[in-house]
Order: C-alpha cells, then sequence, then structure tokens
C-alpha cells in the first residue's frame, strides 16, 4: 500500500523525556564494567584539571614570589607525573568511549534487525523505507554518542564546575560567592541561546530535506522535466526552498555569532570582579598573588563546561527525538504472529478453501468481501481482472502476510492461523512482477532460499528455470555479481534467476505476480517453460496481464470488486463471452497488430 504521509527526517520533540532518557541509559546495562571504568576515568581526569590549578598556585605563592628554587622544582615534577597520569586516562576514556558506542550501536542495530525480521508485510506496506533505514542508522548512532560522549561532556562538566567551586571556596569563600552569582545567569543566557539555535536549525533540516527531495525528483525525472519543458518551473520551485534555508540558516548563524560573545562578556565580568575584589583582598593579607591567578583559571575553566552543557542539552533533545522513534520501532508490534499452540505439521500439500473472508486495508473501504473459493492440491489458478480487484490480496492472504478479518482460509481442512507463520511460508515460493536480487553473486542469489544446496542442485535448478544458458554467457559465471538489486542484469535476466531460485527452494505452494508482464516474447517463453516446471504437483496461482500465459490454466478466475464474477477453463470463459473474452480478444488484436507494424516496418526497410 501506499504511504498517505509525508516523511520528515528530522522531525523531532524539544520537550526533555525521561523515560526514554532512562531507557537509552538502560542500554549501557550488559556493559557496566565499561561503563564504571569510564565514569571513573573521566571522573579523576576532570578532578586533576583543578588540582593542575592548585599546583600553578602553589608554584607563585611558594616558588616563584620568594625565589624557592627546591619548591619549584618539586612543583614542577609533580605537576609532569600528573601530567603523564592524565594523558594516559585521557587515552582511556576515549577508547572506552569508543567501544562503548560501538557496543551500543551493534546491540541496537541488531535488536532493531532482528525485530524488523518479527514484523508482519503491512508493517513495511505503510512506513517508508527511508524512516525504518533512519532508525537503524543515523538515529542509533545519535543514541550511542549520547551515552558515551554526552554522558562524557556531562560528567566532565558536573566534576569541573564542582571542584572548582571547591577549591574557590577553600581558597577565598566570599570572592567564590561572587562568581557563583554569576554562574546562574550564564546558564539562563546559555540555554535560552541554544533552544533558539535548535528551533532554527530544525527549520534548516526541514527545508534541507525538501531540497533533497527536489534534486531526488529533477534528476531521477528529468527525461519528464526536458520533454515538459519544466526546467524554468522547477528552478523557480527550488529557487523559493534555497531562499526560505538561507534565511533559516542565516538566522541560526547570527544567533551562534552572539552566543559566544554574550558568554564572554559574563567571563569578563567575572574576571574583572576577581580582580578588582581580589586587589582588595590582597592588600589586607586575605589573598594571595597566586589565589587571584588560581581565580581566573577556575572562572575560565568554569565558563567552557557550562557553556558546553547548553550544547549538550540541545544535542540531547535530538537524541531523546532519535531514541523516540527507535524506540517506536522496537515497540511495534507484528500484526501477524503464531496463535498459542500453532504447529508445524511438516507439510502444507493440500486442499485449500477460502471460506466467506472478507478483508479490508482500511476499515469502510473493503477488498474482498464474502470471498469463496476451493482449490484442490496441485491445481493451478490464475486471477486475472481490473487493477484494485482484489487479487494481490488473495495471494497475500494465502502466503499469510495479511489475515481475513472475517472468515477463514483453510489449508488441508485445518484452519491455517492454527499452523505457525514459518510453516507456511517456508513452503511457498513467491516470483514476483519485478524481482529483487542481494548483493552478490548469482550463486548467492540462488542458494538465499536453500542454504544447503549444493553447487550441481543449484545448476539444475537453473536449468529447469532457463536460466542456465545466460548465466553461461557471464564472465564468472554463476560467480558473477550482480551489483545492488541486480543492476547489472536485465529485468528479464533478473526474473530467470528468481525463478530459478523459488524452484531451488522447492516450495509446496507457487505465486506467479505478473511475472512476465516486463519481459520481452523471448524471455516470456523461457520464463513460461520454468514455470510449468515448476508447477508440477504443486497448487500454483498465477496473477496474469498476458492472458497468452495463462491457457494452460486449471481454472480462471475474473476478480471484480471483491469477487469472482467469472470462472472456467480459457475455452470455457471464451465460450460465456463475458469479460474475459472481451479482455483476451482485445489483448489478441493489439498483439497482432504490434506483429503487423513491427512486419511493415522491415518490408518498408527492405525496398528503401
Amino acid at each position: 500500500m501506499a504511504d498517505n504521509y509525508e516523511f520528515e527526517e528530522e522531525e523531532f520533540n524539544t520537550q526533555f523525556n525521561g523515560g526514554t532518557l532512562r531507557r537509552v541509559l538502560g542500554l549501557l546495562r550488559p556493559h557496566w564494567k565499561w561503563v564504571v571504568g569510564f565514569l571513573v576515568t573521566i571522573a579523576i581526569t576532570a578532578f586533576l584539571d583543578s588540582i593542575f590549578t592548585l599546583l600553578s598556585k602553589r608554584m607563585v605563592d611558594q616558588a616563584i614570589i620568594p625565589g624557592d628554587k627546591a619548591v619549584l622544582y618539586q612543583t614542577v615534577a609533580i605537576y609532569a607525573g600528573l601530567v603523564l597520569v592524565q594523558a594516559g586516562l585521557v587515552l582511556g576514556f576515549i577508547f572506552m568511549a569508543g567501544i562503548l558506542g560501538e557496543r551500543v550501536q551493534y546491540d541496537l542495530r541488531k535488536k532493531l534487525f532482528n525485530h524488523l525480521q518479527e514484523l508482519s508485510f503491512s508493517y513495511f506496506g505503510r512506513t517508508p523505507v527511508g524512516w525504518i533505514m533512519s532508525r537503524v542508522t543515523s538515529d542509533s548512532e545519535r543514541i550511542a554518542q549520547l551515552v558515551t560522549w554526552g554522558m562524557l561532556d556531562v560528567v566532565w562538566a558536573v566534576i569541573s564546575v564542582t571542584t572548582s567551586m571547591i577549591f574557590m571556596l577553600l581558597i577565598n569563600w566570599k570572592l567564590a560567592l561572587i562568581v557563583l552569582t554569576l554562574i546562574p545567569i550564564l546558564l539562563v543566557i546559555a540555554v535560552w541561546f541554544k533552544k533558539r539555535i535548535l528551533v532554527e536549525y530544525r527549520n534548516v533540516r526541514k527545508l534541507n530535506s525538501k531540497l533533497t527531495g527536489e534534486y531526488n525528483q529533477n534528476i531521477t525525472g528529468v527525461r519528464v522535466v526536458k520533454a515538459l519543458g519544466r526546467e524554468q518551473a522547477n528552478l523557480d520551485d527550488f529557487s523559493g526552498l534555497a531562499s526560505d534555508m538561507y534565511r533559516a540558516s542565516f538566522r541560526a548563524a547570527w544567533l551562534s555569532a552572539l552566543f559566544l560573545p554574550a558568554v564572554q562578556i559574563i567571563s569578563a565580568v567575572a574576571v574583572g570582579s576577581i580582580a578588582f575584589y581580589g586587589g582588595i583582598q590582597v592588600e589586607i593579607g586575605a589573598l594571595t598573588i597566586g589565589g587571584i591567578q588560581a581565580f581566573i583559571s577556575y572562572v575560565t575553566f568554569m565558563m567552557w563546561p557550562i557553556q558546553d552543557l547548553a550544547r549538550v542539552y540541545a544535542d540531547m533533545q535530538n537524541a531523546i527525538a532519535s531514541a523516540e522513534r527507535t524506540f517506536s520501532l522496537v515497540d511495534a508490534k507484528p500484526d501477524i504472529t503464531d496463535r498459542s499452540g500453532a504447529v508445524d505439521p511438516g507439510t502444507i500439500r493440500g486442499d485449500i478453501e477460502f471460506e466467506h473472508v472478507n478483508f479490508w486495508y482500511e476499515q469502510g473501504k473493503p477488498v474482498l468481501t464474502d470471498f469463496s473459493l476451493k482449490v484442490k492440491a496441485g491445481e493451478t489458478i490464475a486471477l486475472v481482472g481490473p487493477t484494485g480487484g482484489g487479487k494481490s490480496t488473495i495471494v497475500n492472504l494465502v502466503c499469510r502476510f495479511y489475515e481475513p478479518k472475517e472468515g477463514a482460509i483453510r489449508i488441508g481442512g485445518r484452519d491455517y492461523m492454527d499452523l505457525t507463520l514459518h510453516a507456511i511460508q517456508s513452503r511457498i515460493g513467491v516470483v514476483l512482477q519485478t524481482p529483487h536480487l542481494f548483493s552478490g553473486t548469482i550463486r548467492e542469489n540462488l542458494r538465499y532460499g536453500r542454504l544447503d544446496a549444493t553447487d550441481q542442485e543449484i545448476e539444475e535448478a537453473a536449468k529447469l528455470a532457463g536460466a542456465h544458458d545466460f548465466i553461461l554467457t557471464l564472465d564468472k559465471g554463476y560467480d558473477a555479481e550482480v551489483g545492488e538489486g541486480g543492476n547489472r542484469l536485465s529485468v528479464g535476466q533478473k526474473q530467470l534467476i528468481s525463478l530459478a531460485r523459488a524452484v531451488l527452494a522447492r516450495p509446496e505452494i507457487f505465486v506467479m505476480d505478473e511475472a512476465t508482464s516486463s519481459v520481452d516474447t523471448i524471455t516470456e517463453a523461457l520464463i513460461q517453460r520454468g514455470m510449468e516446471q515448476l508447477m508440477q504437483g504443486r497448487t500454483t496461482f498465477v496473477i496474469a496481464h498476458r492472458l497468452s500465459t495463462i491457457k494452460r490454466a486449471d481454472r480462471i478466475l475474473v476478480i471484480e470488486k471483491g469477487g469472482i464474477s467469472e470462472m472456467g477453463t480459457h475455452a470455457e470463459l471464451l465460450r460465456q463471452r463475458g469479460h474475459y473474452y472481451k479482455l483476451y480478444t482485445q489483448q489478441f488484436r493489439q498483439e497482432r497488430a504490434a506483429e503487423y507494424e513491427g512486419l511493415f516496418g522491415e518490408l518498408a526497410v527492405v525496398t528503401a
């Protein structure tokens, strides 16, 4: 089913969500030993930064001003030793952050991938592929960054500010209180700026998504653009979007530019206050020169972590929004699951019966209405009719990609909901109108549905499907790469490989969904021969666009408005002179007209 909404990749909630944050932190539970080591290492590293400032005070007050070289050498030696210790600690927490980030991403992506395998076919029908890919890639990466580098920034900032305040209070509590009054002001300004910058960058990302969409549509649809002369109109639309994005980017850049001077002004006020009041304290002997220098260092040391906390706050909102979207995928429940007590009987060979089945994708819009049909084991059923009549829905129900809303489907006399999903779907072979191949070799694609197949069995399946001969013409034969989605092969070649893959899987029920509608007549003949081999002894459903391919079907069903309007063999339906007769004769005339056109074209070339 087509999606009925526009996907906006960067849409997120700017409100803090504590429940989601706790769930994100829960991802660290399996790696708690690494987390403890990570946090301890960061804490010691941040604490050492404050110690360095204290050592600088000692050096000024007890070594440089008095001229005591022994204290100077001792202080320098301690300083150098602590620098080496801190360097080792920095190396340690960076290494642990990298390990933690990769492990959290791996765990989350594995969980998402496994969960996607469990979701029902309907989920992928209503959810854009881009949305799913963003959850698995960019959003999982943001979550990993939040629990590693985000945690690092927060812990570092909190310890730096805390230790700086403690040491300032120890040096001179009155001067420390002056500095302390400036911190809330800085926090308020930082959060105010970051919130507004976040809003502007959100607008930038939304507009960037629209620009990317315009690029994509114009590049992929360049033939239509040229044919309809849409270049100038498209340029005008694009210019409008680009202008909107420029204005939003300008506002974000302007706010970002104002933020740094605001922080610097407050820092300057703090330093000026220390210099003024500290000078008075020095005169009365309540503070040393080294103490003033330490205060200034501690203030500078505090300002940047506080500013960084504002940045982390903004990043956290983005990461929390990513987590909400990711957990919405994790929490998605499959529409179709195994019933309690469902079994795998080892085979699904037997009659298939639709018993008063009603089905709809959207409430109030029925697709099948009181649909009943009995298919004998080994019978070939062809489904024809107008688009939207319910043909694909019938085979989707047989494959149990969907389940009846009302009524029942029985296989071998048993309600197929009493069977496991694996029991049904592992024994059905499906060949679609647009075949999908996976990146890799032809051999790997053929073996995809049956991993234990031998090379000999692979070649036999390819011969039955009519694919063997063209495979041998390729440079590496069965080991030739097919490219992403099979883009190195023609549609017909991909269809033959898809058919051979179905042959190799040895299905008990076979479904062909307009498998020959996109290929030429020569390839169609090859596919038809392969189909006949595969259909022998198997219950088969064929959705056909070219009616010439279903003449040998045991029964042909004309599906209209969610029901069967005509049913019979090819000959019987022609004698009825109903809807099928009209479809067949119309197609027959069109095919003959095309043949005559080609023939007269060749004669014209010869006579010329």
